[in-house]
C-alpha cells in the first residue's frame, strides 16, 4: 500500500495542509510542537479510525475550529486506487468513508490500510501495565484476521456484562452469571489460541531484527503468558467468583494476559538501559512489520517518529539499513535533528522527499527520483 498524499484540514495544529508523498522515503523535519507528530497521527488515523495520541476525538480538531477532515490518496499494491476520508464535527459522530461511501461499522474497515508505527510512546510496552503489551497484540493481530476483532469484540462485551453483575447490590444471578462466562470462555479460548500462534511466529522475526541491530550481543527474550494455562478457564472463573465480587471486577481472563519481555534473562523494564530498550522495540516493531508482510496482503506503511534519540550511530546506520532494503514499502521518517535526516538521506539510493514542518505549516525542501 502507497500514501499518495494526504489533504488535512483542522487538525490538531494542522489548519490547511495538502502534501503529494514519495512512494518510498519521506522525511519531515522540525522543532518539537511544530505539527510533525501530528502529521504522522493524521497518517495513524486513516488507518485504525482513532488517534495514536489522543483517546478523545474531539481533542484533535484545532482549538476554536467546527471540524476535523482527513482524506487520504493511496494506491494498492495491485495498482488500485483508493481514497479514505474521515470528518468529525464538534458534537457529532465521526464519519469514516472509504471510496466515498460510508462505513457502518468501524471495525470493517481495520486490516485496510496496515500500519506500524514506532515512536516515543511505545515506550510504554516496557514501563507501562499488561493492558499496553495486550494492546500491542490485539492491534496487530486485528490487522490481519478480522474474526480475532470480532471475538475480542465479543468477549469485552462479556466481561463488561460479568462485571456489572460483580457490582451490583444483589448477590448475581446464579444462571446468568454462568451464561456469562461460558460466553467468556467460548471466546478467551479462540482469543488465546491467536494470540499464541502470533507470538510464536513473532519471536524468530523479532530475533533475527534485533541480532541485526545489536550485532547479536545482548540476549532477548519475548513470550506470552496467559490464565488460560492455569486450568480449565470456566471452572477459575467460577472458583473466583466470590474472590470477584469483592474486587468489583473479574481477575482472571485473556485480559489479564502478559507479554513477557526479557534482556539476559532478566525482565527488561527492570535491566535495560534507555539505548538498550529503544533498540528491543525498534526490533519489535520491524518484525511486527515483516510479519504483517507475510501474511500475504497489502505492504503495510512504516511511520518512524523520532525514534533515533537515545541510540548510537552504529545501531541508527544499521536500522536505516534495513528499512531502506526491499523488504520494507513506503516509510515516513520524523527528526528535529537535521544533521541526523541528512546523514539518513546520504545512506538511501532509492527515491525520497524531505519536508520542513513549522508552526503546521509543512514545504518541500528537496526531492530525488520522483517522476514529474
Amino acid at each position: 500500500m502507497i500514501l499518495n498524499g494526504i489533504s488535512l484540514l483542522n487538525y490538531r495544529n494542522l489548519q490547511e495542509v495538502e502534501i503529494a508523498f514519495s512512494p518510498k522515503i519521506n522525511c519531515l523535519i522540525g522543532s518539537n510542537g511544530m505539527g510533525k507528530t501530528n502529521l504522522l497521527d493524521a497518517v495513524y488515523y486513516l488507518s485504525f479510525c482513532k488517534s495514536a495520541i489522543n483517546a478523545s476525538d474531539s481533542s484533535n480538531i484545532m482549538h476554536d475550529a467546527p471540524f476535523f477532515m482527513l482524506q487520504g490518496y493511496y494506491c494498492s499494491d495491485s495498482g488500485v486506487e483508493r481514497e479514505v476520508s474521515c470528518g468529525l464535527k464538534r458534537g457529532e459522530k465521526k464519519q469514516f468513508r472509504r471510496d466515498g461511501k460510508l462505513y457502518e461499522r468501524l471495525s470493517d474497515h481495520i486490516g485496510s490500510v496496515p500500519l506500524v508505527m514506532v515512536s516515543p510512546a511505545d515506550n510504554e510496552l516496557i514501563a507501562g501495565g499488561s493492558e499496553e503489551r495486550r494492546r500491542f497484540m490485539d492491534v496487530v493481530i486485528s490487522q490481519y484476521d478480522k474474526e480475532y476483532l470480532l471475538s475480542l469484540i465479543r468477549y469485552n462485551r462479556a466481561l463488561q456484562q460479568r462485571n456489572a453483575l460483580l457490582r451490583g447490590e444483589r448477590e448475581p444471578d446464579a444462571d446468568m452469571m454462568s451464561l456469562i462466562e461460558e460466553m467468556l470462555v467460548e471466546e478467551a479460548l479462540f482469543i488465546n489460541n491467536r494470540r499464541k500462534s502470533f507470538i510464536d511466529e513473532l519471536v524468530p522475526i523479532f530475533t533475527k531484527f534485533h541480532n541485526s541491530i545489536t550485532g547479536g550481543d545482548e540476549p532477548v527474550a519475548l513470550s506470552y503468558r496467559s490464565h488460560t494455562n492455569d486450568g480449565d478457564l470456566l471452572d477459575v472463573l467460577r472458583a473466583s467468583r466470590s474472590d470477584d465480587r469483592r474486587l468489583g471486577h473479574t481477575s482472571k481472563g485473556v485480559h489479564r494476559d502478559e507479554l513477557v519481555m526479557q534482556l539476559g534473562g532478566y525482565p527488561l523494564r527492570r535491566e535495560g538501559s534507555q539505548g538498550q530498550n529503544k533498540t528491543f522495540l525498534v526490533a519489535l516493531k520491524l518484525a511486527q512489520y515483516d510479519f504483517l508482510r507475510s501474511k500475504g496482503g497489502e505492504m503495510p506503511l512504516l511511520l518512524l517518529d523520532d525514534i533515533f534519540d537515545k541510540l548510537d550511530s552504529r545501531r541508527v546506520e544499521r536500522i536505516i539499513s534495513l528499512v531502506a532494503g526491499d523488504g520494507f514499502g513506503q516509510i515516513f521518517i520524523t527528526d528535529v535533528n537535521r544533521e541526523h535526516i541528512d546523514n539518513i538521506l546520504e545512506q538511501i539510493t532509492g527515491e525520497y522527499k524531505l519536508f520542513n514542518v513549522e508552526k503546521g505549516c509543512v514545504s518541500l525542501l528537496r526531492e530525488r527520483g520522483v517522476e514529474k
